[in-house]
């Protein structure tokens, strides 16, 4: 079984590894430095480095989800920050900083030392970045920051270094059963991240705690109806699908944390947020996000339930008068590979609506870019909004049913929901 790691607060003194249980993550207002109100820029260009970074080929490793560096890097940066502005609760560390530490500082120098550990080869462009963040801070307080940062990143580092993400991914037999998962064409694919529902969560404390209610039944109106809506929409060939729908499936085709995250850097520096709710934010919607993703694996190979191009190919198998097999069926999208239950797209979208609505409020005017589909722009009026079309875009991609996606939602608001308590 999983257990958290966030109601672990440690209280670290002396620059030392010795700790006791702390009970708050607030130091002393008269020890307190103050923090720029400009500040949030510091968080913002680590978020859009660590982009930069999961984006090259080669460099994100293939058994290791990307949601692990996105979760350990603004972790890190939010508890830093808090260790020496004097205000905010941690998720992890209570640090003891002695003397008026540069909070900008501690935020940079905590960046860069868990993407350095994460990314060695780019440990230039890391330098590069920190070297001019530190330059702005104000001398007499720079090296207390750096100090602070530089402890908070080894802590947190060393607390997830055996959280079981560098597993070997277990072999998934090929399921054989109607209903039952196995690779899809046109690659077949072995399932991926087998490993992941027993990496430790970040704030969960159990991956399985939100798990969604099980299947329906093959042969019930339900799954005759979802199952025929995504045959319709989401075929390679569709004569139903609209051009809008079609932009949509390929709009959102690339990993859906990424756009969060750039939606979370326009939204942060358009409402000019300081540092410690810019920190604030992007820790909880990262920590959202890697929850999410350990607790969506959890379900995922718990049900192991087909995907829609194995289950509308072998329709004529599943009991269900209702439906009819196409055996030449392809989606309009590449199937992922892993089960279809729930949707991975509808669960991190709703985590991340529900973590920015928290701050920010229902209705932010948003242009969205899409690294799948450069040089087009969708605009929305909503977090639920994006959240939405993201989730259904999976259904006109041929890649999941609205059975996936229902269940997605519930699972993003509950692990978004459970974070935002913590």
């Amino acid at each position: 079984m999983t257990t958290s790691m966030s109601r672990r607060h440690l209280f670290i003194t002396g620059g030392t590894a010795a700790a006791v249980l702390a009970t708050t993550g607030v130091r002393s207002p008269a020890t307190a430095a103050p923090v720029r109100r400009g500040g949030a820029d510091v968080v913002v260009a680590w978020s859009r480095e660590l982009l930069a970074t999961v984006r090259t080929a080669g460099l994100q490793p293939a058994t290791v989800h990307p949601t692990r560096a996105f979760a350990l890097l603004h972790a890190a940066i939010h508890d830093a920050v808090v260790a020496t502005a004097g205000t905010g609760r941690p998720y992890l560390f209570t640090v003891d900083v002695p003397g008026a530490a540069a909070p900008e500082a501690a935020a940079a120098q905590a960046a860069h030392d868990v993407l350095a550990a994460l990314y060695p080869s780019r440990a230039g462009e890391f330098g590069s970045l920190l070297a001019g963040q530190l330059a702005a801070v104000d001398p007499a307080r720079r090296e207390d920051g750096v100090r602070a940062g530089r402890l908070v990143a080894r802590l947190l580092l060393g607390l997830r270094a055996d959280d079981g993400s560098a597993a070997v991914p277990p072999v998934l037999p090929p399921g054989t059963a109607p209903g039952q998962y196995r690779p899809s064409p046109p690659a077949f694919a072995p399932a991926a991240f087998t490993h992941w529902a027993a990496v430790t969560p970040f704030v969960l404390d159990r991956a399985n705690r939100f798990r969604p209610a099980p299947y329906p039944a093959l042969g019930g109106a339900r799954y005759a109806k979802a199952l025929r809506e995504v045959a319709a929409a989401g075929r390679d060939t569709s004569t139903t699908r609209t051009a809008d729908e079609t932009q949509r499936a390929r709009f959102w085709a690339a990993p859906i944390w990424n756009y969060w995250n750039e939606i979370a850097q326009s939204v942060v520096g358009g409402s000019r947020s300081g540092l410690l709710v810019a920190a604030r934010v992007f820790a909880r919607l990262n920590l959202a996000f890697a929850d999410a993703v350990i607790a969506f694996y959890e379900a995922k190979y718990h049900y192991r339930i087909w995907r829609p191009i194995t289950a509308i190919r072998l329709a004529g198998e599943d009991g269900n008068p209702a439906t009819d097999g196409v055996p030449d069926w392809s989606s309009l999208a590449t199937t992922p590979a892993d089960p279809a239950y729930p949707g991975a797209h509808s669960v991190v979208s709703q985590a991340g609506a529900l973590v920015l609505r928290q701050e920010y409020g229902p209705r932010w005017a948003l242009d969205v870019t899409s690294e799948a589909l450069p040089g087009v722009v969708r605009r929305f009026a909503t977090f639920q909004d994006v959240a939405d079309e993201a989730g259904l875009s999976r259904i006109v991609a041929g890649v999941h049913t609205r059975l996936d996606h229902e269940a997605g939602r519930q699972l993003g608001t509950d692990v978004a929901e459970f974070v935002l308590r913590s």
